[in-house]
C-alpha cells in the first residue's frame, strides 16, 4: 500500500525511507503539502500599503514581491508606540482549527513569524545591521517579542494538527552572510534554538526558507534544531560542497537553482540538473524534497523551463520509489 503524502514527507525528513520523493510543484503537477496560517498573518507582506505593524510596502512592479518603503520603527524612541499584533486574539485563529481536515492526507505546514526579516522590515536594513553593535539590548528585546509570538503560534498550530513549522529569513548575499556569523551565533542562534525546541516538543518538524550563501551558518542551524532548509539557490555554494558538508544531516527542499539553470538553461540542461541535485543532496533514506519557484515570471522562468523541471521531478520521484522497493526486496 502506497504511503500517504503526509507520511512520505515525514519519513523523508527523518531519513526513514519513503516510497517516492516528496514534492511541492505547480497546481498541474501536484503537491504533498497543504498550508495554514493565522488570519491575518502577523508576518504578512503586502504588495502595497501598510502591514499590520505599520510598515508601508510598495510593489516592485515586475514580480509578486514588494519591499518596505517606510519602516514602522525607524527610531527606537518610537518603540512604545509600535503596533505589535496581538497573536493571542482568538479571531486570528478562527480558521485554523479546520485546517487538518482541509489538508486531508497531505503534510500540513504552519507558517510562523520571521526572526530576521521582520526586524529589518520594522527597522530598515541598515538600522537592523547597526543595531547589532549600537543597540543590542533593544534589538534583542524585539527579537524576544517575535520569539514569544512563535511560541504561542506553535501551541495553536500543534493543537490544530499541523505537521511542520516554517518562516522565511533570507540571510545570504551572493557569496557570504549578510552579517557576521559570530553575531548571528550570539544573537539569533539561541532564539532559533528556543523556537525549534518548542516545535519539536509539540511534534512539529522545523523548516526555514533562506536564500543566498548561508553556508557559514548551516551547521549552526542544524545544531539549533532545523530539520529542513528550503533554498532556491544552490550554485552560489555548489552542489558538491552542500553534499559533502551537509548531505545526510539536513533535508533540502529545492527547485532547480532559480538564478542560473532555471533562468538560462535549456530544458535538457534543467532535467540533467534535477538529477544532479537529487544525487548530491538526497540520500536513499531521505534528505530531498522537490519544489518549484512560485514566481516564475519575476524570476524569468519560461513555461517550458517550469514544465521541464516539474516533469523531471515527478519522473525521478517514481524512479526513487522503484529503487527503494528493490532495495527492500533485496534485504528481505
Amino acid at each position: 500500500m502506497a504511503m500517504s503524502p503526509r507520511e512520505v514527507v515525514r519519513r523523508t525528513v527523518r531519513f526513514e525511507g519513503a516510497d517516492r520523493l516528496p514534492y511541492a510543484l505547480t497546481e498541474t503537477h501536484g503537491s504533498d503539502f497543504a498550508g495554514v496560517g493565522m488570519t491575518p498573518n502577523t508576518d504578512a507582506r503586502p504588495k502595497n500599503g501598510p502591514d499590520e505593524w505599520g510598515c508601508v510596502w510598495e510593489n516592485l512592479g515586475f514580480s509578486n514581491l514588494g519591499q518596505v518603503k517606510r519602516p514602522a520603527l525607524e527610531d527606537w524612541a518610537d518603540w512604545p508606540k509600535l503596533r505589535i499584533p496581538d497573536v493571542r486574539d482568538p479571531k486570528r485563529w478562527a480558521d485554523v482549527s479546520g485546517a487538518r481536515a482541509r489538508a486531508g492526507d497531505r503534510f500540513l505546514m504552519a507558517y510562523g513569524v520571521s526572526l530576521y526579516e521582520r526586524v529589518h522590515f520594522l527597522r530598515g536594513l541598515e538600522n537592523a545591521w547597526t543595531d547589532i553593535y549600537a543597540a543590542p539590548a533593544e534589538l534583542c528585546g524585539l527579537l524576544d517579542v517575535l520569539v514569544d509570538m512563535n511560541l504561542h503560534a506553535i501551541e495553536r498550530f500543534a493543537a490544530a494538527g499541523a505537521d511542520g513549522y516554517m518562516w522565511c529569513d533570507d540571510w545570504g548575499l551572493q557569496n557570504q552572510l549578510m552579517i557576521s556569523p559570530d553575531s548571528w551565533r550570539e544573537i539569533w542562534k539561541p532564539r532559533y534554538a528556543r523556537v525549534y525546541r518548542a516545535a519539536h516538543d509539540a511534534g512539529l518538524l522545523t523548516f526555514l526558507h533562506s536564500c543566498g550563501d548561508i553556508s557559514a551558518i548551516l551547521d549552526d542551524l542544524i545544531d539549533a534544531g532545523l530539520d529542513v532548509i528550503q533554498m532556491d539557490q544552490q550554485e552560489n555554494m555548489g552542489l558538491d560542497r552542500l553534499s559533502r558538508e551537509f548531505g545526510g544531516r539536513i533535508t533540502f527542499w529545492c527547485p532547480v537553482d532559480i538564478q542560473t539553470v532555471m533562468a538560462h538553461g535549456a530544458p535538457d540542461e534543467i532535467r540533467v540538473y534535477c538529477r544532479r541535485m537529487i544525487a548530491a543532496l538526497g540520500r536513499p533514506e531521505g534528505g530531498f524534497i522537490a519544489k518549484w519557484y512560485g514566481d516564475p515570471v519575476g524570476a524569468g522562468h519560461t513555461p517550458e523551463a517550469v514544465e521541464a523541471m516539474c516533469g523531471e521531478f515527478l519522473k525521478l520521484s517514481q524512479e526513487h520509489g522503484r529503487r527503494c522497493a528493490g532495495l527492500a526486496a533485496a534485504r528481505a
